[in-house]
């Protein structure tokens, strides 16, 4: 079941989707949440909820410190853990709910995860893992940078050496654990995936200064991959098909094949997982007006921005003529929407940033909505998320009368 968000800042839409996947987990026996974050970041989650580290909740969401902090460092990711926390407690360690990553910047930390699991259980595998990440060398701290240097070729790229690196781990690790135990098949699939994460990366940032087709395409291939492999540890341990609960924005869970991205050539989550799994739901959300967190800048402060009500011609404002505060509408091909005048419509995006100002241009695209999603739920008004972070400055919501107009 993949759960999607109309922004990033929304607190309804992360209530919401904690609720949803709650229930599935108690009605319907989901095995784990699988969150559009880095793969490090939400194992940290994944272990203080089995409790196998961190004493609080606060401590295990400390990895989030990469901009923007607040898409999980907030009130609403705090208390979904708080929760899975308890409820993992009165399980058996093989019923325990699992919460991974599905994304791919985690470059630096993902190489130092690989090598802090070899040094515990091949000293030589650690060693050449290190000579081999080494090529990054400084640059891994700033992958954009390295990324920049390869591409324009300014530096020789590190492609062959993390390839080597995940095919290694996964022999040399296999035997490992093969004599250690299967008590360890966790931790084995933990570095494994970290390797993987460590390739697609640097891949990733070489092809950021290519086409944007190219990098898009492959950071949602990782993340469908991902989804894929942990579907088949989960299924391993568990004897039967698992079943994930997917957090993800509208524009990688949403079906690419009905939107404006794919026309242009991109593909995403949403399209993969339906080609790829014939038992899956997409539940796509919208909202018309309100307040959002968001930044107005890359790696610009938390702020809380007035959401302007839905452009003429868009799916949001369709949603608000309903009349109704909060509502599910059933999709697909006889759902009603041809009959509502609605075919190929506007429908907006508000990621980390939101830019009221050039709205039209930075926020929406086309899509056919009946067919991007198998539902859609609208809630018409909603509130700025929390951020859990003192330091995070949150700003007075923009009074509408002040935004310019003609744009």
């Amino acid at each position: 079941v993949l759960l999607g968000e109309a922004t990033h800042g929304s607190a309804e839409f992360y209530r919401t989707r904690a609720a949803i996947s709650k229930r599935l987990i108690e009605e319907r026996g989901f095995d784990a949440i699988a969150v559009e974050a880095d793969w490090p970041d939400a194992l940290r989650i994944s272990r203080h909820i089995a409790g196998r580290s961190e004493p609080t909740t606060e401590a295990a969401l400390g990895d989030f410190v990469r901009f923007p902090r607040w898409m999980w460092r907030n009130t609403e990711v705090r208390e979904l853990v708080e929760w899975l926390h308890a409820r993992n407690a009165q399980r058996a360690p093989v019923d325990r709910v699992g919460f991974f990553g599905l994304d791919l910047y985690s470059l630096r930390s993902s190489m130092h995860a690989v090598v802090d699991y070899l040094s515990r259980v091949d000293p030589e595998a650690a060693r050449q893992a290190r000579n081999r990440y080494a090529c990054f060398d400084h640059m891994a701290e700033d992958p954009q940078r390295y990324g920049y240097s390869a591409h324009f070729g300014m530096k020789k790229d590190c492609e062959d050496e993390v390839v080597r690196q995940l095919l290694d781990l996964s022999e040399r690790a296999m035997q490992a654990v093969a004599s250690a135990g299967s008590e360890h098949a966790d931790e084995l699939f933990y570095a494994q995936q970290n390797a993987r994460v460590a390739q697609n990366a640097e891949a990733y940032y070489r092809a950021m200064f290519g086409g944007r087709n190219e990098s898009w395409n492959l950071r949602d291939t990782h993340m469908a991959d991902t989804l894929d492999a942990l579907r088949e540890h989960i299924a391993a341990r568990k004897g039967r098909p698992a079943r994930i609960v997917v957090w993800a924005h509208n524009s990688h869970i949403g079906d690419a094949r009905a939107m404006e991205m794919g026309w242009d050539g991109q593909v995403n989550l949403g399209q993969l997982v339906r080609e790829r799994i014939k038992d899956c739901f997409l539940l796509g959300f919208s909202t018309h007006h309100g307040t959002v967190t968001a930044a107005s800048e890359w790696d610009g402060p938390a702020e809380t921005k007035m959401v302007r009500p839905g452009m003429p011609d868009s799916i949001e404002a369709l949603m608000h003529q309903v009349g109704m505060k909060r509502f599910v509408m059933p999709l697909g091909r006889h759902c009603g929407l041809q009959e509502m005048g609605a075919g190929r419509l506007l429908e907006r995006a508000i990621g980390v940033l939101y830019l009221p100002q050039s709205e039209r241009i930075s926020h929406y695209f086309e899509a056919e909505v009946a067919r991007q999603f198998d539902a859609l739920l609208h809630i018409d008004e909603t509130t700025a998320l929390q951020p859990l972070d003192r330091e995070s400055v949150i700003a007075e919501p923009q009074s509408e009368e002040t935004y310019p107009t003609g744009l």
